[in-house]
Protein backbone atom coordinates (compact mmCIF):
# COMPACT_ATOMS: atom_id res chain seq x y z
CA UNK A 1 0.00 0.00 0.00
CA UNK A 2 1.83 3.92 -0.85
CA UNK A 3 1.16 6.26 0.69
CA UNK A 4 -0.63 9.03 -1.31
CA UNK A 5 1.63 11.85 -1.16
CA UNK A 6 4.88 9.68 -1.11
CA UNK A 7 8.08 10.60 0.49
CA UNK A 8 7.22 14.21 1.59
CA UNK A 9 4.16 12.82 3.90
CA UNK A 10 0.59 13.23 4.12
CA UNK A 11 -1.59 16.43 4.43
CA UNK A 12 -4.92 14.79 3.65
CA UNK A 13 -6.17 13.66 7.21
CA UNK A 14 -9.02 11.66 5.15
CA UNK A 15 -6.12 9.26 4.83
CA UNK A 16 -6.68 6.33 6.71
CA UNK A 17 -3.91 5.21 9.63
CA UNK A 18 -2.21 2.07 9.46
CA UNK A 19 -4.16 0.62 12.56
CA UNK A 20 -3.22 -2.77 14.78
CA UNK A 21 -3.05 -5.14 14.19
CA UNK A 22 -1.29 -4.17 10.73
CA UNK A 23 2.65 -5.37 10.46
CA UNK A 24 5.05 -3.00 10.51
CA UNK A 25 9.04 -2.88 9.68
CA UNK A 26 12.17 -1.53 10.81
CA UNK A 27 14.90 -1.22 9.58
CA UNK A 28 18.20 -2.29 12.19
CA UNK A 29 17.81 -4.23 14.92
CA UNK A 30 19.78 -2.52 17.79
CA UNK A 31 18.68 -1.06 20.96
CA UNK A 32 16.25 1.52 19.55
CA UNK A 33 15.05 -0.66 16.89
CA UNK A 34 13.95 -2.59 20.01
CA UNK A 35 12.17 -0.26 21.68
CA UNK A 36 10.18 0.21 18.48
CA UNK A 37 9.68 -3.35 18.73
CA UNK A 38 7.70 -3.43 22.18
CA UNK A 39 6.03 0.12 21.72
CA UNK A 40 4.47 -1.60 18.38
CA UNK A 41 3.70 -4.86 20.25
CA UNK A 42 2.19 -2.90 23.39
CA UNK A 43 -0.28 -1.16 20.98
CA UNK A 44 -1.12 -4.13 19.31
CA UNK A 45 1.00 -4.21 16.12
CA UNK A 46 3.35 -7.25 14.89
CA UNK A 47 6.62 -5.55 13.45
CA UNK A 48 9.09 -7.31 11.53
CA UNK A 49 13.00 -6.24 11.49
CA UNK A 50 15.89 -6.25 8.54
CA UNK A 51 18.92 -6.49 10.28
CA UNK A 52 22.46 -8.42 9.00
CA UNK A 53 22.74 -9.84 12.96
CA UNK A 54 21.36 -12.81 13.88
CA UNK A 55 21.37 -11.98 17.58
CA UNK A 56 20.27 -8.20 16.66
CA UNK A 57 18.59 -7.09 19.83
CA UNK A 58 15.24 -6.08 18.01
CA UNK A 59 15.38 -9.40 15.96
CA UNK A 60 15.45 -11.56 18.66
CA UNK A 61 11.97 -10.36 20.06
CA UNK A 62 10.65 -9.27 16.36
CA UNK A 63 8.03 -11.23 14.94
CA UNK A 64 10.03 -11.79 12.25
CA UNK A 65 13.33 -11.57 11.63
CA UNK A 66 15.17 -10.54 8.46
CA UNK A 67 18.87 -11.63 8.32
CA UNK A 68 20.14 -9.91 5.50
CA UNK A 69 22.18 -6.65 4.32
CA UNK A 70 19.92 -3.45 4.21
CA UNK A 71 20.96 -3.64 0.18
CA UNK A 72 18.86 -7.31 0.06
CA UNK A 73 16.81 -6.88 -3.54
CA UNK A 74 15.31 -9.72 -1.93
CA UNK A 75 14.67 -8.96 2.04
CA UNK A 76 13.80 -5.41 0.88
CA UNK A 77 11.06 -7.31 -1.68
CA UNK A 78 9.79 -9.39 2.10
CA UNK A 79 9.37 -5.63 3.79
CA UNK A 80 7.80 -3.89 0.93
CA UNK A 81 4.88 -6.95 0.49
CA UNK A 82 4.71 -8.06 4.16
CA UNK A 83 4.51 -4.29 6.04
CA UNK A 84 2.41 -1.90 5.86
CA UNK A 85 4.17 0.81 6.85
CA UNK A 86 8.69 0.78 7.70
CA UNK A 87 10.70 3.02 9.21
CA UNK A 88 14.60 2.96 10.48
CA UNK A 89 16.59 3.11 13.65
CA UNK A 90 19.54 4.54 12.06
CA UNK A 91 20.33 6.93 9.34
CA UNK A 92 23.39 5.05 7.36
CA UNK A 93 20.47 2.84 5.86
CA UNK A 94 20.93 3.19 2.38
CA UNK A 95 19.02 6.04 0.89
CA UNK A 96 17.94 3.87 -2.19
CA UNK A 97 16.24 1.01 0.33
CA UNK A 98 14.21 3.70 1.34
CA UNK A 99 13.04 4.51 -1.99
CA UNK A 100 12.55 1.45 -3.15
CA UNK A 101 9.74 0.55 -0.70
CA UNK A 102 8.44 4.13 -0.57
CA UNK A 103 7.20 3.01 -4.13
CA UNK A 104 4.96 0.09 -2.27
CA UNK A 105 4.69 0.92 1.26
CA UNK A 106 4.76 3.73 3.70
CA UNK A 107 7.72 5.18 4.93
CA UNK A 108 8.93 7.55 7.03
CA UNK A 109 11.23 9.11 7.70
CA UNK A 110 11.96 10.17 3.47
CA UNK A 111 14.92 9.37 1.91
CA UNK A 112 15.52 12.67 1.25
CA UNK A 113 15.43 13.64 4.80
CA UNK A 114 17.30 10.72 5.89
CA UNK A 115 19.67 11.47 2.53
CA UNK A 116 20.69 15.02 4.46
CA UNK A 117 21.27 13.63 8.04
CA UNK A 118 23.68 10.78 6.47
CA UNK A 119 26.21 12.67 5.14
CA UNK A 120 27.98 15.93 7.04
CA UNK A 121 28.68 17.96 4.44
CA UNK A 122 24.97 17.77 2.97
CA UNK A 123 23.97 18.56 6.37
CA UNK A 124 25.59 21.69 6.88
CA UNK A 125 24.70 23.02 3.39
CA UNK A 126 21.03 22.52 4.59
CA UNK A 127 21.53 24.07 7.66
CA UNK A 128 23.34 26.91 6.31
CA UNK A 129 20.64 27.63 3.17
CA UNK A 130 17.97 27.26 5.59
CA UNK A 131 19.82 30.22 7.57
CA UNK A 132 19.71 27.88 10.49
CA UNK A 133 22.74 28.60 13.48
CA UNK A 134 26.48 26.26 12.81
CA UNK A 135 29.76 27.50 14.23
CA UNK A 136 32.42 27.60 11.62
CA UNK A 137 33.32 24.91 8.84
CA UNK A 138 34.64 24.11 5.68
CA UNK A 139 33.81 21.06 3.76
CA UNK A 140 36.90 18.95 2.71
CA UNK A 141 36.42 16.86 -0.31
CA UNK A 142 40.26 16.98 -1.70
CA UNK A 143 43.44 17.70 0.37
CA UNK A 144 43.75 20.60 -1.71
CA UNK A 145 40.69 22.03 -0.33
CA UNK A 146 43.22 22.42 3.16
CA UNK A 147 45.37 24.72 1.59
CA UNK A 148 44.94 28.58 2.16
CA UNK A 149 42.47 27.89 5.54
CA UNK A 150 41.92 31.27 7.52
CA UNK A 151 43.96 30.37 10.73
CA UNK A 152 41.10 31.46 13.01
CA UNK A 153 39.61 27.94 11.76
CA UNK A 154 41.80 26.21 14.12
CA UNK A 155 42.43 24.90 16.51
CA UNK A 156 39.23 22.24 14.68
CA UNK A 157 37.91 18.66 14.43
CA UNK A 158 38.04 17.03 11.18
CA UNK A 159 35.05 14.53 10.87
CA UNK A 160 34.57 12.29 8.05
CA UNK A 161 31.30 13.14 5.93
CA UNK A 162 30.03 9.30 6.33
CA UNK A 163 29.59 7.11 8.48
CA UNK A 164 31.18 8.51 11.79
CA UNK A 165 29.44 8.14 14.89
CA UNK A 166 29.95 8.52 19.38
CA UNK A 167 33.24 9.79 18.28
CA UNK A 168 34.62 7.71 15.59
CA UNK A 169 35.66 8.85 12.29
CA UNK A 170 36.93 12.29 14.18
CA UNK A 171 40.27 13.55 14.69
CA UNK A 172 41.51 16.75 16.80
CA UNK A 173 43.98 18.99 14.81
CA UNK A 174 45.92 22.33 15.70
CA UNK A 175 46.56 23.36 12.46
CA UNK A 176 46.28 22.63 8.77
CA UNK A 177 49.63 20.17 8.94
CA UNK A 178 48.15 18.26 11.76
CA UNK A 179 44.22 18.40 9.24
CA UNK A 180 45.99 16.70 6.51
CA UNK A 181 47.78 14.02 8.24
CA UNK A 182 44.10 13.19 9.79
CA UNK A 183 42.65 13.43 5.83
CA UNK A 184 45.28 10.87 4.93
CA UNK A 185 44.33 8.94 7.92
CA UNK A 186 40.72 8.88 6.71
CA UNK A 187 41.91 7.60 3.06
CA UNK A 188 41.08 11.17 2.16
CA UNK A 189 37.24 10.24 2.33
CA UNK A 190 34.91 13.77 2.21
CA UNK A 191 35.32 15.58 5.42
CA UNK A 192 34.01 18.58 7.63
CA UNK A 193 36.37 20.51 9.15
CA UNK A 194 35.04 21.86 12.36
CA UNK A 195 36.12 24.98 14.17
CA UNK A 196 36.47 23.79 18.19
CA UNK A 197 34.41 26.11 20.38
CA UNK A 198 33.96 26.71 24.10
CA UNK A 199 30.90 25.27 25.07
CA UNK A 200 28.86 26.13 27.83
CA UNK A 201 26.68 23.39 27.27
CA UNK A 202 25.54 20.45 25.07
CA UNK A 203 21.97 19.77 24.36
CA UNK A 204 19.51 18.03 22.69
CA UNK A 205 15.51 18.31 21.17
CA UNK A 206 14.09 15.01 20.30
CA UNK A 207 10.57 16.06 18.75
CA UNK A 208 8.14 14.16 16.72
CA UNK A 209 6.48 15.52 13.69
CA UNK A 210 2.98 13.78 12.03
CA UNK A 211 1.92 13.23 9.19
CA UNK A 212 0.07 16.66 9.11
CA UNK A 213 2.77 18.76 10.41
CA UNK A 214 1.90 18.54 14.27
CA UNK A 215 5.05 18.77 16.42
CA UNK A 216 5.31 17.44 20.10
CA UNK A 217 8.81 18.42 21.40
CA UNK A 218 10.12 16.34 24.42
CA UNK A 219 11.67 18.57 26.99
CA UNK A 220 15.36 20.05 26.41
CA UNK A 221 17.93 17.45 27.29
CA UNK A 222 21.62 18.44 28.82
CA UNK A 223 23.87 15.46 27.60
CA UNK A 224 27.63 15.22 28.85
CA UNK A 225 29.98 13.28 26.65
CA UNK A 226 32.81 10.96 27.70
CA UNK A 227 35.45 9.99 24.77
CA UNK A 228 32.90 10.94 22.14
CA UNK A 229 30.05 8.88 23.65
CA UNK A 230 27.56 10.09 25.32
CA UNK A 231 27.26 9.09 29.30
CA UNK A 232 25.07 11.03 30.84
CA UNK A 233 21.06 13.31 29.96
CA UNK A 234 19.49 15.32 32.05
CA UNK A 235 15.71 17.05 31.54
CA UNK A 236 14.53 19.59 31.78
CA UNK A 237 18.03 20.58 31.36
CA UNK A 238 19.07 23.50 33.52
CA UNK A 239 18.91 26.69 30.89
CA UNK A 240 17.38 29.96 30.55
CA UNK A 241 13.87 29.97 29.39
CA UNK A 242 14.96 31.56 26.81
CA UNK A 243 17.61 29.26 25.53
CA UNK A 244 14.94 26.50 26.01
CA UNK A 245 12.73 28.40 23.76
CA UNK A 246 15.40 28.94 21.22
CA UNK A 247 16.90 25.56 21.24
CA UNK A 248 12.84 23.91 20.50
CA UNK A 249 12.33 26.86 17.88
CA UNK A 250 15.13 25.90 16.06
CA UNK A 251 14.62 21.97 16.04
CA UNK A 252 11.12 22.76 15.00
CA UNK A 253 12.60 24.98 12.01
CA UNK A 254 14.80 22.32 11.15
CA UNK A 255 12.11 19.62 10.88
CA UNK A 256 9.46 22.06 9.09
CA UNK A 257 12.43 22.65 6.32
CA UNK A 258 12.60 19.17 6.08
CA UNK A 259 9.44 18.05 5.90
CA UNK A 260 9.99 15.33 8.45
CA UNK A 261 7.37 12.70 9.47
CA UNK A 262 9.07 11.01 12.34
CA UNK A 263 10.86 10.88 15.29
CA UNK A 264 14.01 13.52 14.89
CA UNK A 265 16.48 14.12 16.79
CA UNK A 266 18.50 18.06 16.81
CA UNK A 267 21.85 18.04 19.09
CA UNK A 268 23.32 21.46 19.85
CA UNK A 269 25.66 23.29 21.41
CA UNK A 270 25.63 26.68 23.75
CA UNK A 271 28.36 28.11 23.14
CA UNK A 272 29.14 31.69 24.36
CA UNK A 273 25.45 31.42 25.28
CA UNK A 274 24.83 31.03 21.39
CA UNK A 275 23.03 28.34 20.13
CA UNK A 276 24.56 26.11 17.49
CA UNK A 277 23.14 23.23 15.43
CA UNK A 278 26.08 20.58 16.23
CA UNK A 279 24.27 17.47 13.80
CA UNK A 280 20.94 15.96 13.22
CA UNK A 281 19.41 12.27 14.04
CA UNK A 282 16.49 11.14 11.69
CA UNK A 283 15.58 8.80 14.22
CA UNK A 284 14.76 8.05 17.94
CA UNK A 285 18.12 9.37 19.89
CA UNK A 286 19.86 7.88 22.94
CA UNK A 287 19.44 11.19 25.25
CA UNK A 288 15.80 10.57 24.34
CA UNK A 289 15.62 6.88 26.64
CA UNK A 290 14.62 9.42 29.46
CA UNK A 291 11.12 9.34 27.64
CA UNK A 292 10.62 5.42 28.52
CA UNK A 293 10.06 6.02 32.00
CA UNK A 294 9.87 10.41 32.42
CA UNK A 295 6.91 11.21 29.95
CA UNK A 296 3.36 10.70 29.14
CA UNK A 297 4.95 9.21 25.61
CA UNK A 298 7.97 7.20 25.15
CA UNK A 299 9.57 8.97 21.76
CA UNK A 300 9.40 5.62 20.38
CA UNK A 301 5.30 5.29 20.56
CA UNK A 302 5.88 8.73 18.79
CA UNK A 303 7.41 7.12 16.39
CA UNK A 304 5.05 4.03 15.62
CA UNK A 305 2.46 6.87 16.15
CA UNK A 306 4.24 9.75 13.14
CA UNK A 307 4.13 6.33 11.02
CA UNK A 308 1.31 4.88 11.30
CA UNK A 309 -0.48 7.91 10.75
CA UNK A 310 -2.00 8.28 14.41
CA UNK A 311 -2.11 11.49 16.44
CA UNK A 312 0.94 12.11 18.13
CA UNK A 313 0.65 11.59 22.81
CA UNK A 314 1.39 13.30 24.64
CA UNK A 315 5.38 14.52 25.48
CA UNK A 316 4.42 15.99 29.10
CA UNK A 317 7.01 15.16 31.66
CA UNK A 318 5.58 13.17 34.87
CA UNK A 319 9.21 13.47 36.50
CA UNK A 320 12.52 15.49 36.19
CA UNK A 321 15.12 12.45 34.96
CA UNK A 322 18.64 11.67 34.33
CA UNK A 323 20.07 8.85 32.15
CA UNK A 324 23.27 7.12 32.80
CA UNK A 325 24.85 5.01 29.80
CA UNK A 326 25.90 1.71 30.63
CA UNK A 327 29.23 0.52 27.94
CA UNK A 328 30.40 -2.78 27.39
CA UNK A 329 33.71 -1.29 29.39
CA UNK A 330 31.62 -2.00 33.01
CA UNK A 331 31.36 -5.81 32.18
CA UNK A 332 34.32 -7.83 34.10
CA UNK A 333 35.23 -10.67 31.77
CA UNK A 334 32.51 -13.51 32.40
CA UNK A 335 30.70 -12.00 34.70
CA UNK A 336 28.19 -9.05 34.99
CA UNK A 337 28.29 -5.56 36.80
CA UNK A 338 26.99 -5.49 40.19
CA UNK A 339 23.23 -4.79 39.84
CA UNK A 340 22.61 -4.82 43.02
CA UNK A 341 23.84 -1.90 43.78
CA UNK A 342 21.43 -0.27 42.13
CA UNK A 343 18.31 -2.73 42.16
CA UNK A 344 17.62 -1.78 45.76
CA UNK A 345 17.39 2.35 44.28
CA UNK A 346 13.51 3.17 44.25
CA UNK A 347 13.61 5.82 41.84
CA UNK A 348 15.55 4.08 39.33
CA UNK A 349 14.97 2.33 36.57
CA UNK A 350 17.16 -0.26 34.38
CA UNK A 351 17.24 -1.17 30.99
CA UNK A 352 19.04 -3.96 29.40
CA UNK A 353 19.83 -4.21 25.51
CA UNK A 354 19.76 -8.38 25.44
CA UNK A 355 22.91 -7.76 23.56
CA UNK A 356 25.24 -11.19 23.47
CA UNK A 357 28.56 -9.62 23.40
CA UNK A 358 30.03 -6.98 25.78
CA UNK A 359 32.75 -5.22 24.33
CA UNK A 360 34.57 -1.15 25.04
CA UNK A 361 32.31 1.62 24.39
CA UNK A 362 29.13 -0.75 23.40
CA UNK A 363 26.18 0.84 24.30
CA UNK A 364 24.93 -2.11 26.60
CA UNK A 365 21.72 -0.72 28.71
CA UNK A 366 21.27 2.29 30.66
CA UNK A 367 19.59 3.62 34.14
CA UNK A 368 17.12 6.31 34.75
CA UNK A 369 17.02 7.93 38.00
CA UNK A 370 12.93 9.64 38.55
CA UNK A 371 12.15 12.13 41.07
CA UNK A 372 10.08 15.94 41.75
CA UNK A 373 13.52 17.85 42.16
CA UNK A 374 16.27 17.76 39.33
CA UNK A 375 18.91 18.42 41.86
CA UNK A 376 18.69 15.61 44.32
CA UNK A 377 17.66 13.50 41.24
CA UNK A 378 21.47 14.52 39.86
CA UNK A 379 22.76 13.26 43.39
CA UNK A 380 20.97 10.08 43.25
CA UNK A 381 22.14 9.25 38.99
CA UNK A 382 25.59 10.29 40.13
CA UNK A 383 25.72 7.85 43.32
CA UNK A 384 24.15 5.19 41.35
CA UNK A 385 26.75 5.91 38.23
CA UNK A 386 29.58 5.44 41.13
CA UNK A 387 28.64 2.23 42.64
CA UNK A 388 27.52 0.21 38.96
CA UNK A 389 31.50 1.22 38.15
CA UNK A 390 31.26 4.05 36.16
CA UNK A 391 34.82 5.89 36.50
CA UNK A 392 35.41 9.14 34.99
CA UNK A 393 39.10 9.54 33.17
Amino acid sequence: MSDPAGPVGVRDRSVRPVLPPATLGMLGGGQLGRYFVIAAHELGYRVWVLDPDPDSPAGRIADRHLVAPYDDPAAIDELATGCRAVSTEFENVPADTLRALVARTVVHPSADAVAVAQDRIAEKAFLVDHGLPVGPHTSVAAVEDLDDLADDLFPAILKRARFGYDGKGQAKVADAAEARSAFDGFDRAPCVLERRLPLDRELSVVLARSRWGDVACFATAENRHRDGILDLSMAPAPITPEQDAEARDVAVRIAEALDYVGVLAVELFVSDGRILVNELAPRPHNSGHLTLDATVTSQYEQQVRALCGLPLGSPRPVAAAVMVNLLGDLWPAGGEPPWGAVLGVPDLKLHLYGKVEARPGRKMGHLTVLGDDPGAVAAVAERARRDIGVIDA
